[in-house]
């Protein structure tokens, strides 16, 4: 039992950490940014160099240190994101007269240098161990993306709960690209993808000796995967995600409101408005 609930709880306790800490960082005085960039981007290069170091090894413990590495990885892209230092060409609220194509595009150029980020960590992590035994790191990078991906599509072809609150003052432009709708034709499909991911890698770790590299790895990726499910079903249901990081929002807090409403990105130029804010 305890072979199966360490890796279980040291998924989710990383999962929740690593998010909240990025949230609590982005809600920090802008001045702060480029030190917060600089010490994650450190850290994920040290994330990529201990990939390189573990690729050989496939004991428990080489699971759980290139788990640590996908992760680490991965925050880079994503604080990069939340600070405004690489987000994409297009920082302004969308038109309300953008339709179809025209505005899906849009949405895509809100993104786009971030997303190109986040492919190149694909790829270093793929060329660092795609002959090695140990691919952990860049399977946790993977499904990481994949959910992160998904989530930011559903939430652009209409969720009921968008979660606003999340999005800092410098990119509040971002929610004029999402839509509050009860249900999306994409939003079934990326459950049933996420639960199926879920349950392929439950059984790998079920069929793995237990305390195995696979078996520790496996159920790493298995939470992770259940993770994923349960952030989509956040954005259908009644229910706020809020309080799984409200310790983390409480930097906004810190400041006075008119600092907060008006402080933009170090990385950023301010958002101006070129149209009318769509609803």
């Amino acid at each position: 039992m305890l072979e199966i609930g360490v890796p279980v709880l040291a998924a989710i306790l990383l999962w929740w950490a690593s998010t909240g800490a990025i949230l609590y960082l982005d809600g920090l005085p802008s001045r702060t940014f480029k030190w917060s960039m600089a010490a994650i981007t450190v850290a994920g290069v040290t994330a990529l160099f201990m990939t390189g170091l573990w690729r050989n090894d496939v004991s428990s413990q080489g699971a759980y240190v290139t788990f640590v590495a996908g992760l680490t990885v991965w925050s880079v892209p994503t604080a990069a994101f939340y600070f405004g230092a690489i987000t994409g060409p297009r920082r302004t609220p969308m038109e309300t007269e953008l339709h179809g194509f025209a505005r899906f595009r849009a949405a895509v150029e809100t993104v786009l240098y971030n997303e190109i980020l986040s492919v190149a960590g694909a790829l270093i992590l793929l060329a660092l161990v795609a002959d090695a035994p140990n691919q952990l790191a860049l399977w946790t990078y993977l499904v990481l993306w994949a959910m992160h991906v998904s989530g930011k599509l559903n939430m652009y072809f209409g969720v009921p709960n968008l979660s606003e609150e999340f999005l800092p003052p410098h990119l509040a432009y971002l929610a004029t690209y999402m839509r509050k709708r009860p249900m999306n034709l994409l939003f079934p499909v990326s459950v049933s993808l996420s639960t199926a991911a879920t349950l392929v890698f439950a059984a790998l770790s079920y069929q793995a000796p237990a305390g195995s590299y696979m078996s520790v790895g496996m159920t790493l990726l298995a939470v992770l995967s259940a993770l994923a499910v349960l952030e989509h079903w956040l954005l259908v249901l009644p229910l706020s995600p809020m309080a799984l990081w409200n310790w983390s929002l409480r930097s906004r807090a810190v400041q006075p409101t008119t600092t907060a409403q008006t402080e933009t990105s170090t990385f950023s130029r301010p958002a101006l408005e070129t149209g009318p804010r769509s609803k």
